[in-house]
This record gives structure tokens, C-alpha cells and sequence, in this order.
């Protein structure tokens, strides 16, 4: 749910959220697109369009389903197969015993992949947390991956550099978040009912960027324990055990195609200063720097009038960002 997505160092209101009328109204977002046995009694919903290779990959971000990639995912999939999926226990897929990490994201996706028979190679895009995810699956397996697009992309130093800028206490913060919002998994398994306090803190309102239907369904699974328990392990887990799982990974990927979109600079918050808000700005762009370095064909590009949703905000740019990271591998593999 997009209410609670960013939720750390840099989380500010996306451009996207005072939409006039809903952006996303196709009711395939309503129910499962393809639940896909991935093993010991679980199914994970997968939703692919087009045809051609490389497949396009589409990992949301944080809490976030394949409704994310709603305004880029048709467009792509008119050159080539793109597929969107959702992570254990988010959106329509089932929930998971293991920790909801970087590591075991990419472990399940590697499961999904093969157990609907979608063979590499993959170009991978992420956005937010899924930004670090998909270093991850492209370091675990280095011969699937022949690009990457990055949305706004987590970095796993973020936090604790993050935490340094303004006032102390900065971590301590982080963690009373993750205790308080922690309490949503029992909050669920005792029921939540809409209206109450627990229901607006856990569940939150309809999002005005989707129509009544898709509302309707979010907002079912979001009340549910399983949700809920996968929301609350993502949170735990990206600070902590997720960066130190992607910190982890190489730092170079030859001449792969990775494009790293950052968002436009953010105005001051009300509890920051114009400092401090600088110093933010400044980590942030560097972060995605680094990650564009790691590439002799990296590319950092930082969209004009966006939020944390480019996606949403300007949809054209990440259609863009893809079909160059698909061209520049096609390009490669025919060289080859």
C-alpha cells in the first residue's frame, strides 16, 4: 500500500498522490492475475504481457503489488515480454515462513521464474527497496540478468548514513516505527474492523490515484494477517538484514545496462531544515550515483518533477529507461 512504502531517510509525499481523477482503473488489479505453485504449499501471482526476449522484470517496491508498474507495463510489453509480480504474502500472493529479505526475494522470484517457465535472460527493474533486490538476484545469478533499471532505488547505506544528518536519535526513530507499527500483525489476527483507530493506522484509506474497485481490493488484503506480517518483515528487514545482504554483493557488473532513476529535489520538510534537507538531497544522489557506477555503461538520470512514484509521475521516462536498458543488451548478445 502506498501509504506506507517509503517510510525511512528520505520519505516525503509523491507528486503523484494529488491526483484529480484515478490514474489506474483496469480491474485486472482487483483479483490474482496468475497464482503459480512455487512450492510447499504456496502460490505466488504473476501477471505478464507481450512477447520477445529479454523478459522484462518488474519488482515493487515495499509493500507495493504489480499495480505499481500499471502505467508502464502495457507500453513495454508492446516490444517485449514484461512481467510484474508480487512478493510473498503481498498483493495476491501467499505468505511466507522465511523473513521477507532481499536474499529470500530473490530466491523466490528465481522459484516463480522457473516454475512459469519464463527463461532468462532478464532485464530486472526495481523500485524503491526492490532497487536492492534486484542486485541482489543479479549477483546470485549472473547469467540470467543482462540489465537493470532502477526506480528510485534503495541503497543499503541509506539508513545508517541517513541517520547521521539532523538531530540524534535518528535510528532510535527508526526502530520505535518499525515497534509501533510491529503491533499490526496481532492488530490483524484480532480482526480490522474499518473505521477504528487500528484500522487507520494499519490499513490506511483508499489511495485516490486507483479507482473504487481496486480501493476495494487493496484495502481487503491489506486487513488481512498475512499481508500485514509481510509488511512488517520488509520494514524490519530492509535497514538491516536486506542492506547487509545487498552491501554484500559485487560491486561491478562489467558493461551490463544499468540505468538508476532519482526522483527531483524535495522541498524542505516541516521538521528539517533547509541544511539538513540539503544534506539528504545530496546523500540521495550520490547513493545513485554509486549504483550507476557500477557499470561502464551506468547511467544516473534525475527526473524533473517527480516523487518517490516516477512510475506514476512520469510514467514515459521508465518506459524509456527500459526499452534502452533492452536494447543496449539485445545489442550486446548479437555482438557476442
Amino acid at each position: 500500500m502506498a501509504s506506507f512504502l517509503v517510510g525511512a531517510l528520505l520519505a516525503t509525499p509523491c507528486v503523484g498522490e494529488e491526483t484529480a481523477k484515478p490514474l489506474i482503473t483496469d480491474p485486472v488489479y482487483t483479483k490474482p492475475q496468475q497464482r503459480v505453485d512455487v512450492g510447499h504449499g504456496r502460490r505466488m501471482n504473476l501477471y505478464c504481457l507481450g512477447s520477445g526476449s529479454p523478459t522484462v522484470i518488474l519488482d515493487a517496491g515495499m509493500g507495493d503489488s504489480t499495480i505499481s508498474w500499471a502505467l508502464v507495463q502495457p507500453a513495454i510489453a508492446t516490444r517485449i515480454r514484461a512481467c510484474s509480480y508480487d512478493r510473498a504474502g503481498l498483493g495476491f500472493s501467499d505468505g511466507s515462513s522465511r523473513p521477507s529479505t532481499a536474499s529470500n526475494a530473490a530466491d523466490d522470484l528465481h522459484i516463480l521464474l522457473k516454475a512459469a517457465h519464463i527463461a532468462p535472460p532478464y532485464v530486472l527493474v526495481g523500485h524503491s527497496a526492490a532497487g536492492m533486490y534486484i542486485r541482489v538476484y543479479a549477483d546470485r545469478y549472473p547469467d540470467e540478468v543482462v540489465g537493470m533499471v532502477s526506480v528510485e532505488g534503495s541503497h543499503e547505506d541509506q539508513w545508517t548514513r541517513g541517520w547521521a544528518i539532523g538531530a540524534p536519535g535518528q535510528q532510535a526513530k527508526w526502530d520505535s516505527f518499525l515497534k509501533e507499527y510491529g503491533s499490526c500483525v496481532d492488530e490483524a489476527k484480532h480482526g480490522l474492523a474499518a473505521g477504528t483507530p487500528a484500522y487507520r493506522k494499519c490499513v490506511g484509506g483508499p489511495d485516490p490515484r486507483f479507482s473504487p474497485a481496486i480501493n476495494e481490493a487493496q484495502l481487503r488484503y491489506a486487513s488481512t494477517v498475512r499481508w500485514q506480517a509481510a509488511i512488517a518483515s520488509e520494514r524490519q528487514s530492509v535497514a538491516y538484514a536486506s542492506a547487509d545482504q545487498t552491501r554484500a554483493t559485487r560491486k561491478h557488473y562489467g558493461d551490463m545496462p544499468i540505468i538508476v532513476l532519482t526522483h527531483s529535489p524535495y522541498p524542505k520538510a516541516p521538521d528539517e531544515t533547509q541544511e539538513e534537507r540539503n544534506q539528504r538531497t545530496l546523500l540521495w544522489e550520490s547513493l545513485h550515483l554509486d549504483v550507476a557506477a557500477m557499470s561502464s555503461r551506468g547511467v544516473n538520470e534525475i527526473v524533473p518533477n517527480s516523487g518517490h512514484y516516477i512510475q506514476y509521475d512520469q510514467p514515459q521516462v521508465v518506459i524509456d529507461a527500459v526499452n534502452q536498458a533492452v536494447a543496449i543488451a539485445r545489442d550486446q548478445a548479437a555482438k557476442q
